[in-house]
């Protein structure tokens, strides 16, 4: 290799071979690439430090866990309503970090939240523990003004003989129970939201929302597997890029089983039965509103 800048790092085709060059010239240049390097060691989401007892308590799961869909949706809504979607290390000036390990440290031990990467991840970190197949399949979201790459994760599980989408990081818009992929161009009522999954022109799954009565695209996705490490470079835009929307503005999201709370950058807002509140919220009052409203607090931690 003839450069160890860290954006070319990531954007060449390295041989496992160059994977050995490139930690030893970056050991001291860069702890993030160190990271980077460390997921090909790590893409199995089987952390040594993960406890599905202490996943668990964390999210508020209680009662008997077995290997099937009901089980999967009790999961799903638990960690929903308990794991906030937030940026937080972004805003810092932090690259997130995509090592399992850190991952559960950060969610079940520290009691913080993360964005699709970190809460999918933690999510089929479970499914693993619970010996349940599934496969991370990449998104491209359709909310912004102009055409963007694949850069959301969601996650797709077999089981009953359906398929069904899970996804817990697609911020205030997201699903809030699994999806099956097989109800298409059909309303689907989940508490106060309503969805639509179809198809695309180009035959790729299109979730939308209704919005204000209004059909609004939320992203599109095929069954096309993904690995862990494939999501390093969208991690790396998402986290460092200044257009990208965590880099440019504060964002926490904490759903309920009536609505949501949301936080972005210095306005707070409450929805509940489909009616909403807000108000702006002082900088310096924004550290107390973390913790009463999102039960985040330690973050420099």
């Amino acid at each position: 290799m003839k450069t160890t800048n860290f954006d070319d790092l990531l954007a060449e085709n390295l041989q496992e071979e160059d994977f050995k060059k490139a930690y030893d010239a970056l050991e001291r240049e860069s702890e993030v690439a160190k990271k980077i390097i460390h997921l090909r060691s790590t893409a199995d989401m089987k952390p040594d430090n993960f406890s599905l007892l202490a996943y668990f308590s964390r999210i508020g799961f209680e009662g008997a866990a077995s290997a099937d869909f009901t089980t999967l949706k009790r999961m799903m809504r638990c960690q929903l309503f308990s794991v906030p979607f937030e940026n937080l290390d972004v805003q810092q000036g932090k690259v997130v970090s995509l090592v399992p390990e850190e991952i559960y440290c950060k969610i079940v031990d520290r009691n913080r939240g993360g964005y699709c990467y970190e809460v999918n991840g933690l999510f089929a970190m479970a499914l693993e523990a619970l010996g349940i197949p599934w496969q991370f399949v990449a998104a491209r979201p359709m909310t912004y003004p102009v055409r963007r790459p694949k850069t959301h994760m969601a996650i797709v599980v077999p089981i009953e003989g359906e398929k069904w989408l899970f996804d817990l990081g697609f911020g205030s818009y997201g699903i809030r129970e699994p999806l099956n992929l097989n109800w298409l161009d059909r309303e689907i009522r989940q508490d106060y939201e309503t969805f639509k999954l179809t198809k695309s022109p180009d035959r790729d799954y299109l979730l939308l929302l209704l919005s204000d009565g209004v059909w609004t695209n939320l992203y599109e996705f095929n069954l096309s597997p993904q690995e862990w490490v494939d999501f390093e470079p969208a991690n790396y835009l998402n986290s460092m890029h200044p257009s990208s929307i965590f880099v440019r503005s504060l964002m926490v999201v904490m759903q309920n089983p009536s609505g949501k709370d949301v936080l972005i950058g210095e306005r707070f807002k409450s929805v509940s039965a489909g009616r909403t509140t807000g108000w702006t919220v002082r900088c310096e009052d924004i550290p107390e509103l973390l913790l009463q409203k999102f039960s985040l607090r330690n973050l420099n931690e």
